[in-house]
């Protein structure tokens, strides 16, 4: 693994740490705002598939020479949820009998797949942005939906034993979860910079402000994400006002579908690739962060015009929801893509075109099946977290989290082992599946060596 940096510059890289799907990945569409989850609600789900799809992806970085980790899948149904938030009372089998008869959406809600997209996790600031010189860590509240807010605490624990070296990483817990403070992590944050170890611009995109200056709101779908949740992660981060960048996403695209900033742009290093007004005030944006960038780095900015790319096919093919990567051997940026990008043929032309003309670092573009994950509204973007890391900050990460030949090997064993081939929604109220789940997470745990991270463990 290389990158460019001098002597005064720490050796750093850019981990991409994925969230392992679960093994009881399913369809139940909770996500209001998520076009692709909602419309296939109720759909026939193949954990065993999904899972191999995500593992086969991670182990593709792996070999073109990128720092790949693994966060593990959470406990569903969370039982935990349906005691402590619910009131039902009896064994595990006897509360998912009763909230299922009750109504079966608690249940359901209580199962989400969700925390397999691990771009939700949390925000990161790596350790050449903060002021105390460690990497930070906030988990997010995701408070816009129930079944994403009970994810925090699982997320906080499988951070802080993925990175949990007090000497360089620093971990926040998830902000309050009201609607003054909605947050929903790196899907909603880009950092840019020149060199991975050197000071960076943090990139906060919000929906609307919590406390007044909400002339500019969706009226269709919620704005997830409040300024004041951004604001406040920068402060506990420790970054400097020099170096950090707020903008508020287009309220009109968040009510065409495009619920996380990440669905309409994405950035790495020095490039942020992006849809034509994807922000609120879009040129600002821009110029603030090239201002911000001076004497860092060239800051480069791809806008796709809507002339070429409808709203509605950004969407269906999640153009944006796309890993940008600077390639290790010579710096060039390549686009990792869901395969509906490349079946979607103004999307299809349009990346083809970008890359042919040579004219900007973006110079590959791949494709991969990920269909499980897209059916339910998340692409590769969303099933990574970003972690920018030094040298000593590497050798300081749990060692059984970061995927070789090996442990690939190991993973795609653990899910032919414990993973089903179909699950429907009536199967969530059997215990039969609750005890193969922690069978399954208890065996991970060790895998990773990650200990008692789960509730049902504590």
């Amino acid at each position: 693994m290389t990158t460019s940096h001098n002597a005064n510059t720490p050796f750093a890289i850019e981990a991409n740490f994925d969230g392992l799907v679960g093994p009881t990945h399913n369809y139940a569409g909770l996500s209001f705002g998520n076009v692709a989850s909602t419309s296939n609600a109720t759909a026939i789900s193949n954990p065993k598939s999904a899972a191999l799809q995500g593992l086969t992806k991670m182990k593709a970085l792996h070999d073109m020479g990128f720092v790949q980790g693994v966060l593990p899948p959470h406990e569903r149904p969370h039982v935990k949820t349906l005691r402590d938030v619910f009131g039902f009372t009896g064994s595990d089998g006897e509360i998912l009998a009763k909230a299922w008869q009750i109504n079966p959406n608690y249940v359901l809600a209580s199962s989400s797949a969700s925390p397999m997209w691990t771009a939700n996790a949390g925000t990161v600031s790596p350790s050449g942005d903060t002021a105390d010189g460690k990497v930070h860590f906030t988990p997010a509240n995701l408070c816009a939906m129930f079944h994403r807010s009970i994810e925090h605490e699982v997320t906080g624990r499988a951070l802080a034993a993925t990175f949990a070296n007090e000497k360089h990483f620093t971990h926040h817990p998830a902000l309050p979860g009201v609607a003054h403070f909605g947050d929903e992590g790196a899907a909603n944050h880009t950092r840019f910079c020149g060199d991975y170890g050197h000071r960076g611009v943090e990139f906060f995109v919000y929906g609307r402000h919590a406390f007044g200056n909400n002339h500019l709101q969706p009226t269709r779908f919620p704005a997830r994400q409040t300024f004041e949740a951004s604001s406040a992660i920068a402060r506990f981060h420790g970054l400097s006002d020099d170096h950090v960048v707020y903008a508020q996403q287009n309220p009109d695209l968040i009510d065409a579908g495009v619920f996380h900033n990440d669905v309409i742009a994405v950035g790495n290093a020095n490039v942020m690739f992006h849809y034509e007004n994807a922000f609120a005030n879009t040129p600002d944006v821009i110029g603030e962060i090239r201002r911000k960038m001076d004497g860092i780095a060239d800051f480069t900015a791809i806008e796709v015009p809507q002339s070429r790319v409808s709203v509605d096919d950004v969407i269906k093919s999640y153009l944006f929801n796309s890993q940008l990567l600077r390639l290790p051997e010579n710096g060039d940026m390549m686009l990792i893509l869901p395969i509906e990008a490349e079946e979607t043929i103004p999307v299809r032309d349009y990346l083809y075109d970008l890359i042919g003309k040579g004219n900007t670092p973006i110079k590959q573009v791949k494709f991969f099946d990920l269909r499980q994950s897209m059916r339910n509204g998340g692409g590769p973007a969303c099933l990574r977290l970003r972690v920018a890391l030094t040298e000593a900050e590497l050798a300081a990460t749990n060692p059984k989290s970061l995927l070789d030949d090996t442990g690939f090997t190991k993973l795609a064993a653990w899910v032919e082992k414990h993973y089903r081939d179909r699950l429907s929604a009536d199967d969530f109220c059997d215990p039969q599946l609750l005890s193969e789940v922690r069978t399954a997470l208890d065996d991970l745990t060790q895998l990773l060596d990650l200990g008692p991270i789960y509730d049902f463990q504590r």
